[in-house]
């Protein structure tokens, strides 16, 4: 006989003692002691709907319990009659004593997601055990104030849980991290926790009117710990507004934050110096959307940022003026209220708190100018004049400046190419148009494409176009670049000049060799510079990766033209994929074309300030055999030479 069969008879063996001792003294009421003769033997389980369930009490965690302190357990399993069960005791109701608890949670979120079948919390959850629920005065309790955000944590703070309910998990995490939860941490039995918010039985969301978190009732939510911030807020123009039912006007968690409310003094928080103005203010002031619902003015704040209070803030300034130094933090009042701030007859205590001894003159200057309105006082109208004034001047003087210095760098520039003769070819009228029409598209693309990215940069305000036409002028100059490869391709296969350039634009062995001799002699490291053929390795590199990057980018901008269709045809991602390549590949192109293309036509002192190939396909003999004295091909047959040039004497570069 195994130990649970000597267990289950010794139990049984008790309760037949049990049972004819209750039988001689004839019928009583089972005392807390002899239900835990069986149920206080920790191995006593049964069979649930196929699952093994304990029914073991503690005897000392009953004791200490509220309900073992004023109740038997015959009180609530008042089905139970003697000590041997001959029907299974009914399951306990919390409802049963608790009817307004039970009530309330009834109309709760919790309830609501249990009769969906999903997860959600019971009154054992949160309370505990029957057996061992404990007031909430009770260090231990989980109901106790110090213990809420580890009882409610339990399911909050796990992540599938939540996700699984269509909830986040991210409100319990930033509540740690928060002012409140830190508090709690350190003790603190007044700082606010998830019941103080959410209430206790009737949870509902904060969609619903009667919830203490819908929006109208936030202020009365806080001002159950901030009374005294409460009446000042409610007496303010934003309170006034949310009595009167106004729900874009802002309460205590528009500007604080909800769950992850931090200090002021903290640079992570939306009320702190550095963030008020540029953020939280901003998320009302700055738009069009009170302009349009209630005739606030809009552009508040950016009018701000241009100020020197502004202007200061963004350079880090701890000091400067900001929303709430002027208008106040809780108690804002427009100015037309005599006990706002920016009345006109307290803004020179107002701007004295920064600037001691301001006059009333001092006071009269603006501070916001209302978008597309031109005051008519004296400064006003002499700033205007002033700018006026100075814009024309700016552009006279510098666009006088600009055309004197061009009329003079081409005379020089003329000049200079005269005496650089005899020249040859380098680029045939051909490549020449090829390049011009590449270097065209290029540019458009550069420009239109960044500019679609970024809409709001200073680029972008140039181009002076909406984005449905930048789009179409990014596409058609995508199509130019396009077909301007395809054409490059069949040059290569088809003209006679095309397939000697593929042939000497073909990269080799030696070029790798080449790169190290060049990185040596303008080192200082040796003493021999390396020659080279019609082309060097740097101009190699570049042009196979243009061939690449041209294949990559119009691919990729194929894609992302037709997205839908490639969407159907591949997996979504390869979209993604493409939109990333696109992006990236045009970074790495545009800095290529700078840091690389422009040293070797603009800046390499042999060329400066400008290697003219690209405009007239000519380039000085001398440098050509300085640059390229392996090429023999073209320095003994003279391509390109103009043998009528004054200086051309020498025999082998004649036509």
């Amino acid at each position: 006989m195994d130990s649970k069969r000597i267990i289950l008879a010794r139990n049984l063996l008790l309760l037949l003692i049990l049972a004819g001792a209750c039988s001689a003294r004839g019928e009583r009421k089972p005392k807390n002691e002899d239900c835990l003769t069986c149920h206080g033997d920790s191995s006593l389980t049964t069979d649930i709907s196929g699952r093994r369930v304990s029914l073991y009490v503690d005897g000392t965690k009953l004791n200490h319990s509220i309900h073992g302190s004023m109740f038997a357990c015959v009180d609530c399993h008042k089905d139970v009659k003697g000590l041997v069960h001959e029907t299974a005791p009914k399951k306990i109701s919390c409802a049963d004593c608790h009817s307004d608890a039970q009530q309330a949670y009834s109309h709760s979120q919790h309830a609501k997601t249990t009769k969906s079948g999903a997860p959600a919390a019971t009154c054992e959850d949160c309370h505990g055990g029957a057996h061992e629920v404990t007031g909430a005065d009770d260090a231990k309790s989980p109901v106790n104030h110090l213990n809420i955000p580890a009882t409610c944590g339990k399911c909050h703070a796990q992540k599938f849980l939540m996700e699984s309910n269509g909830a986040s998990s991210q409100p319990f995490v930033s509540y740690q991290d928060s002012v409140h939860g830190r508090a709690v941490v350190k003790g603190s039995m007044k700082a606010a926790v998830c019941t103080d918010c959410h209430g206790s039985h009737e949870i509902l969301p904060a969609r619903d009117s009667k919830s203490p978190i819908s929006k109208f009732n936030v202020p009365a939510t806080c001002g159950k710990c901030h009374t005294q911030v409460q009446q000042t807020y409610m007496a303010s123009i934003h309170g006034q507004a949310i009595m009167r039912g106004n729900s874009m006007s802002p309460v205590c968690t528009d500007c604080h934050g909800i769950h992850s409310i931090q200090s002021h003094k903290d640079p992570n928080s939306p009320v702190a110096e550095q963030n008020l103005s540029r953020d939280t203010c901003a998320r009302c002031h700055e738009g069009v959307r009170l302009s349009k619902e209630f005739g606030v003015p809009g552009n508040r704040v950016s009018s701000y940022m241009d100020s020197y209070h502004g202007l200061a803030t963004e350079s880090g300034s701890v000091v400067a003026a900001n929303c709430s130094s002027c208008h106040g933090v809780h108690d804002i009042l427009p100015s037309s209220d005599s006990r706002s701030t920016i009345n006109h007859d307290h803004l020179q205590a107002t701007c004295g708190k920064c600037h001691q001894g301001v006059t009333q003159k001092f006071i009269h200057a603006r501070v916001h100018l209302e978008e597309g309105k031109h005051p008519n006082d004296t400064g006003s109208i002499v700033v205007r004049w002033v700018r006026v004034i100075y814009i024309s001047l700016i552009i006279l003087v510098i666009g006088a400046m600009f055309l004197h210095n061009v009329i003079i760098w081409r005379s020089k520039l003329i000049a200079k190419r005269k005496l650089q003769n005899p020249l040859m070819t380098r680029m045939t009228t051909n490549q020449r148009w090829q390049h011009l029409i590449l270097l065209t598209s290029f540019i458009v693309l550069v420009i239109t494409g960044f500019a679609l990215k970024f809409p709001d940069s200073w680029f972008a305000e140039m181009l002076a176009m909406g984005e449905r036409v930048r789009s179409v002028v990014h596409r058609i100059a995508g199509v130019v670049l396009i077909s301007a490869g395809i054409y490059h391709v069949f040059y290569l296969a088809m003209a006679r000049e095309g397939r000697r350039l593929l042939r000497d634009i073909a990269p080799r062995p030696r070029d790798a060799f080449d790169v190290w001799g060049t990185m040596l002699y303008y080192l200082g490291l040796s003493k021999t510079k390396p020659a080279f053929g019609r082309f060097n390795y740097a101009e190699k590199a570049e042009y196979w990766a243009l061939v690449w990057g041209t294949a990559l980018m119009g691919l990729t901008g194929i894609m992302l033209w037709a997205k839908v269709w490639v969407g159907d045809l591949l997996a979504r991602w390869w979209v993604d994929v493409a939109t990333a390549i696109h992006y990236y590949e045009a970074i790495l192109a545009t800095l290529a074309i700078l840091v690389w293309h422009f040293y070797q036509v603009f800046f390499d002192p042999d060329v400066y300030p400008m290697n003219w190939a690209w405009w007239d396909g000519k380039m000085p003999v001398e440098h050509y055999k300085h640059e390229h004295a392996l090429d023999t091909e073209s320095l003994a047959e003279g391509e390109g030479v103009e043998p009528d040039a004054p200086g051309n004497s020498d025999p082998q570069l004649r036509n």
